[in-house]
């Protein structure tokens, strides 16, 4: 369905968030270290991680390598920095979403990989910083599954 890129997460219950994102939604999760917490079982549970046995949740060393495993996917960066907004854009099965740290965004380096037009944002209200990652995660993927028309979601009429 969906890569969400996680770039150097520092902040375990908003990667927590996001693995169940991931899970209930079909998403793919991508961890680029270092990460600011462990992923070993225990650290999982008390940090409410534990969705991670339901999730496709993929580690990597750098951004290089997960760009390399996603080499045929789409890849926007979702950035306060961006000039189109998230609503404004096309989205399709494959499209990648990456997003920076909880505390430093992504770096300079990072967003000069990046054509403009590759470079989305989230409406907000000026003077503000950034919404929480999880939370902006959920407004971008929930927004990108609703333009493939909800593909492989379960077909509940009370949920329709």
């Amino acid at each position: 369905m969906f890569h969400i890129i996680l770039f150097a997460p520092q902040i375990p219950p908003n990667t927590g968030n996001i693995i169940r994102l991931s899970a209930n939604t079909g998403a793919t999760l991508h961890l680029i270290e270092p990460l600011g917490f462990r992923l070993d079982e225990k650290s999982c549970r008390r940090a409410g991680l534990d969705y991670h046995a339901l999730a496709d949740l993929h580690l990597h060393k750098n951004l290089d390598d997960c760009m390399a495993a996603l080499y045929t996917a789409r890849l926007f960066a979702i950035t306060s920095h961006g000039t189109a907004s998230v609503f404004d854009s096309q989205f399709a099965p494959g499209d990648a979403f990456l997003f920076g740290s909880e505390t430093a965004g992504l770096p300079d380096a990072v967003h000069a990989r990046f054509d403009p037009s590759q470079k989305l944002r989230l409406p907000m209200i000026a003077g503000n910083r950034s919404l929480n990652l999880a939370n902006a995660a959920s407004i971008v993927v929930y927004e990108a599954w609703r333009q493939t028309g909800f593909a492989a979601a379960r077909k509940d009429p009370k949920f329709v």
